[in-house]
C-alpha cells in the first residue's frame, strides 16, 4: 500500500514549509530515518527524514515550492510494490502552492452575510481595541495607501469597510490643499528652504524610492518571521537599556591557561562561553530576570535556558536563529562550550530543529568577534531580557589609581520594564560583573 509523506510541522509556529532541496529522486530506495529533503520553515532550514522503508514512487512538490503543513509532498512504495501503481493509486492530489505571506491578520469568522454578497469574505481586525469589519480588498488598498482603518467609516452592510470607502478617502486626501509652510513654521524659520521629500512609491509593507533602480529580492519564510517577531517585540514590549563595563583581565588570563591545558582534548573556550555561564548563574540568583510577562502574572521559570544568537551565512538566506543551552546554570564551562559549538555548526549547515530553539528564558547576543564595542539588542519573546556583548578590548585602563593596559568589555542589558525594573537590572549586571571579574567563581 502506498505510504503518504506530508509536510511536517517542524516548529510550533510553522504553518507552511518550502522544500529547499530534495535529497532523493523518484525510484531511489529510502530507509527509516533517512533525510530526504531540506525544508525551510518560518524559523530555519531543517532536515526532513522519512519513517518508513521503501522506494520513492513520486515527488509531488518541486524544490522551491511552499505548501501548507499536512499537504502530501511525496509517495513511498513499500517493498515489492509497483512504483507506477503506488504513484497513481495512493490518492495523490496535486498540492496547492501557498501564496506569499502577507503581514495581514488571520481571518476571523463573522456572522453569515446574505447569499448575494461578493466573493470577498469579511475579515475582522482589531485596531486600538476596536473590532473593525473590512473586506480583504479594502484592507489591502488601505495598507498600500497608508490609510489607517480606524479613520474610515464603513458604508457596507453592518458598517463593513468596503473598496468604495477606501477610494473615497484616497480622493479626499489627494484633493486636500497643502498647508502653506509659512502658516505652520515659526516666524524665525520662515526664511529657511522647505526640504522636499524624495518621490516614493508605496509597495506592500513599505516604500521604495521611485527614482532609484532597484532589484527586488524575495524574502524567505524565516526572514518574514524574523521581521514580524522583531516588530512585535519592539512595539509591544517596553524596552529599556542598562550598560555596564567589565574588567576582563583575570578572565582572559584564565581562558588562555585553560585552553593551553585543554589543547590536547580539542576543547577551546571562548569568551562567550564564560559569559553564558556567568549569565546563567546570575539569573539563578535573580529569578525575575529569568521570567516572562504573562498578562495578568509574571511567569518565573524553574529552568535557566540561555539562548545564544547565531548569525547564518547570507548564502543560506541570512537571518538569525537562537540556539538554546538548557539548564546552563548546572553545566560546566566545558559542557557549555561543547554544546554551543555543536549547535552553532548545526545551525550553519543542516539547520536547527524545533527542540534546539525552544524554551529559551534569556538570550545572549555577542558581536565582539566582529570588533563591535557597543550595541543594543531587541528582546527575543517571550524572554524578558537580552544581553548585548561587545568586544573584549585591550586598551589603556586605570587599575588601582594607575594607568596600565588591560581588557575591558561593555555589555548592555535590554529589559522588559513590565517584569524587570531599573534597579533589578542594575543588581543583575552587578552580579554578572562580579562573576566575570572573578572567573574562578564560574568553575564551581
Amino acid at each position: 500500500m502506498p505510504i503518504s509523506v506530508t509536510m511536517p510541522r517542524l516548529s510550533d509556529t510553522m504553518e507552511a514549509g518550502t522544500i529547499v532541496r530534495w535529497n532523493v529522486k523518484e525510484g531511489d530506495e529510502v530507509t527509516s530515518g533517512q533525510v530526504v529533503a531540506d525544508i525551510e520553515t518560518d524559523k530555519a532550514t531543517m532536515e526532513m527524514p522519512v519513517f518508513d522503508d521503501g522506494r520513492i514512487a513520486k515527488l509531488l512538490v518541486p524544490a522551491g515550492q511552499s505548501v501548507k503543513v499536512g499537504t502530501q509532498i511525496a509517495v513511498i512504495a513499500e517493498e515489492g510494490e509497483d512504483l507506477s501503481v503506488a504513484a497513481s493509486g495512493g490518492g495523490v492530489a496535486a498540492p496547492k502552492a501557498v501564496p506569499a505571506a502577507k503581514p495581514a491578520p488571520a481571518p476571523v469568522p463573522v456572522a453569515s452575510a446574505p447569499a448575494a454578497k461578493s466573493a470577498d469574505e469579511d475579515e475582522t481586525v482589531t485596531v486600538g481595541g476596536q473590532r473593525i469589519r473590512v473586506s480583504p480588498v479594502a484592507r489591502r488598498m488601505a495598507e498600500e495607501a497608508g490609510i489607517p482603518l480606524s479613520s474610515l467609516k464603513g458604508s457596507g452592510p453592518g458598517g463593513r469597510i468596503i473598496k468604495r470607502d477606501v477610494q473615497t478617502a484616497m480622493e479626499n486626501a489627494s484633493a486636500r490643499p497643502a498647508v502653506p509652510f509659512a502658516q505652520v513654521a515659526a516666524p524665525a524659520a520662515q526664511a529657511l528652504a522647505v526640504p522636499v521629500a524624495p518621490a516614493t512609491t508605496r509597495v506592500s509593507g513599505g516604500l521604495v524610492m521611485a527614482g532609484l533602480e532597484s532589484e527586488r529580492v524575495a524574502v524567505s519564510g524565516m526572514r518574514q518571521t524574523i521581521a514580524r517577531r522583531l516588530v512585535e517585540s519592539k512595539t509591544t514590549i517596553p524596552h529599556y537599556q542598562v550598560s555596564m563595563r567589565f574588567e576582563l583581565d583575570r578572565l582572559m588570563a584564565m581562558r588562555e591557561q585553560l585552553n593551553t591545558e585543554l589543547a590536547e582534548t580539542g576543547i577551546k573556550l571562548s569568551v562567550n562561553d564564560f559569559i553564558v555561564r556567568g549569565c546563567a548563574l546570575a539569573m539563578a540568583r535573580h529569578p525575575y530576570v529569568n521570567a516572562s510577562w504573562a498578562g495578568d502574572a509574571i511567569a518565573v521559570h524553574k529552568q535557566v535556558n540561555v539562548g545564544v544568537a547565531v548569525a547564518l551565512d547570507e548564502s543560506k538566506g541570512g537571518g538569525l536563529v537562537v540556539a538554546v543551552i538548557r539548564d546552563a546554570d548546572r553545566k560546566s564551562l566545558r559542557t557549555i562550550s561543547s554544546e554551543a559549538k555543536t549547535l552553532g555548526e548545526k545551525a550553519r549547515t543542516r539547520g536547527l530543529s524545533a527542540e534546539d530553539m525552544a524554551d529559551s528564558t534569556f538570550t545572549v547576543s555577542n558581536l565582539g568577534m566582529f570588533g563591535v564595542e557597543h550595541f543594543t539588542a531587541i528582546i527575543n519573546p517571550p524572554n524578558s531580557a537580552i544581553l548585548a556583548c561587545g568586544a573584549a578590548l585591550k586598551q589603556p585602563v586605570v587599575r588601582n589609581d594607575e594607568l596600565t593596559i588591560g581588557f575591558e568589555m561593555t555589555a548592555t542589558l535590554s529589559s522588559d520594564h513590565r517584569v524587570i525594573d531599573g534597579a533589578m537590572a542594575a543588581r543583575w549586571l552587578k552580579e554578572l560583573k562580579g562573576l566575570l571579574e572573578n572567573p574562578a567563581t564560574l568553575l564551581v
